[in-house]
C-alpha cells in the first residue's frame, strides 16, 4: 500500500559538525577543534546509516545530502565509507543524487576529485559573497579569487554546482547587490541558493548587533527591494525561484531539498541531525545528539538517537503545509485532509487569496511571490 511519504520520496541527511571557524552569522551545529579521527567517525556514521537501514530495508534512496558544518573537511575516504554503508538495505535510484557542501577554500578544492571518485555528483560551494571585505566582515577565510577558482575545479568535476550567496549584509547598496548578483549569474552555474542575513540568537553578529556595534544592516524596505531584484535578475537569466531562497535551471532543482518541501521520509544521521521516517505506516520525528562527544559515543554503543517521537496526522499536517508552501508548485490539499482527517477552512483560503497572499487550483493551493515573503504568518492562519 502507498504510503504518505512517498509522495515526497526518501533521502539520507549526513551531518558533519565540524569547521576551521565558526562564522559570526551562523547558528548550526557547527564545532572547531584541532584534531579529528576520521577512521572513528567514518564508522560510526556507517554504522548509524546501517542502524537505520535495516529499519527501511528495500527503500529507493533518491538523495544523499553531506552537509555541516564543513563537510568538505571530511576525508574522500571517510564519504566513501558512508556511501557504501547506504548499499547494505537501501537501493540507490538510477538517478540519485549525492550533494557535499563545500568552503571555497583551495585545501578543501584539492580534495573534489576524491570525493567525486568516492561518489558525490553535486557540489554546493559556500561563497557568501563576491566582495573581499564582505567576506571578512562574515568571517569567511576564502577570498574572491579563491572562491572563483574553487568553483572552476568543481564545474570540471561534478556535473551539477550550486554556490550560496548571502545579501543584506552590512553597508550593501541595492545597485552593489545587483552587480555581484549579475556576476554570480554569469558564472554558468545551474543552482542559487540566495539567503538574506538575518540575525539570529546565540551567534556573535547577535551579541554585537545588542551592543550596538553592528552597524550599517539594510531596513526592512531595502530588503524587501533586493528580494525584489533577485527574483527579477534570475528569472531574466532563465534561473526562476522554485522556492523561497533556491533559484535553478529548470531540471536543476535540488531533489534532496524537494524531499524535505514534498515532505517524504528522511533519515538524518550525526551531531544534531533530524529525519522524518515511517515505520509500519506511522511517521516519527528524530534527532540526534547534539554535541559531537555525547554523538559518538552513543553511535558507538548502539543509537545517537536523543528523541524518536511519533507524530500525530495533525502534526503532519501541519509540517506538509509549512514546507510544501515554500515551492512554487504548492500542496495538495487532499492530501492535507488525509492526514488530518480535516480540510483545510475555504473561508480563510478565499481570505488569504483575497489579499494577494495566496492562490488556488483545484486542490493545489500555493503562495503568492508576495506570500512567500511572509510566510511565517501565512501559515498559522491555514493550520489544520
Amino acid at each position: 500500500m502507498t504510503e504518505d511519504w512517498q509522495a515526497g520520496g526518501f533521502g539520507l541527511y549526513v551531518h558533519w559538525p565540524f569547521c576551521e571557524a565558526k562564522c559570526p552569522y551562523c547558528d548550526f551545529n557547527s564545532h572547531v577543534t584541532q584534531f579529528i579521527d576520521q577512521d572513528r567517525w567514518a564508522k560510526a556514521l556507517a554504522a548509524e546509516v546501517r542502524r537505520y537501514s535495516a529499519k527501511t530495508k528495500g527503500r529507493v534512496l533518491r538523495s544523499i545530502f553531506f552537509g555541516g558544518g564543513t563537510p568538505s573537511l571530511m576525508l574522500p575516504e571517510t564519504v566513501n565509507a558512508v556511501l557504501e554503508a547506504t548499499r547494505d538495505d537501501w537501493v540507490w535510484a538510477n538517478d540519485i543524487e549525492i550533494s557535499l557542501e563545500a568552503n571555497p577554500r583551495s585545501v578543501e578544492a584539492a580534495r573534489f576529485r576524491g570525493f567525486a571518485d568516492a561518489g558525490v555528483n553535486r557540489v554546493s560551494l559556500g561563497v557568501q559573497s563576491l566582495n573581499s571585505d564582505d567576506l571578512r566582515r562574515l568571517g569567511r577565510l576564502h577570498d574572491v579569487d579563491e572562491a572563483r577558482a574553487a568553483f572552476e575545479i568543481a564545474r570540471n568535476q561534478f556535473d551539477r554546482v550550486s554556490f550560496d550567496l548571502i545579501y543584506a549584509r552590512q553597508d550593501q547598496s541595492l545597485e552593489a547587490w545587483r552587480s555581484e548578483l549579475t556576476e554570480a549569474l554569469s558564472m554558468a552555474v545551474d543552482h542559487l541558493s540566495m539567503y538574506q542575513l538575518t540575525i539570529e540568537q546565540g551567534t556573535a553578529f547577535f551579541d554585537r548587533a545588542q551592543r550596538g556595534k553592528l552597524r550599517g544592516l539594510p531596513g526592512e524596505d531595502l530588503g524587501a527591494d533586493m528580494y525584489d531584484l533577485t527574483h527579477e535578475l534570475c528569472d531574466a537569466a532563465g534561473m526562476p525561484a522554485y522556492e523561497v531562497s533556491n533559484h535553478a535551471r529548470p531540471g536543476a532543482e535540488s531533489r534532496h531539498n524537494l524531499i524535505y518541501w514534498n515532505y517524504g521520509d528522511y533519515v538524518g544521521v550525526g551531531p544534531g541531525a533530524h529525519g522524518r521516517v515511517t515505520l509500519g505506516g506511522q511517521k516519527y520525528a528524530t534527532v540526534a545528539a547534539m554535541q559531537p562527544g555525547k554523538w559518538i559515543e552513543m553511535a558507538e554503543a548502539g543509537s545517537a538517537d536523543v528523541e524518536f517521537e511519533a507524530l500525530t496526522g495533525d502534526d503532519q499536517a501541519s509540517e506538509y503545509i509549512m514546507m510544501g508552501l515554500r515551492i512554487l508548485e504548492g500542496i495538495d490539499t487532499a492530501r492535507v485532509r488525509k492526514l488530518s482527517g480535516n480540510a483545510l477552512s475555504q473561508d480563510e483560503i478565499d481570505h488569504l487569496i483575497d489579499l494577494g497572499l495566496l492562490w488556488q487550483n483545484g486542490a493545489t493551493l500555493g503562495a503568492t511571490p508576495r506570500g512567500r515573503l511572509v510566510l511565517n504568518s501565512i501559515i498559522p492562519e491555514l493550520m489544520p
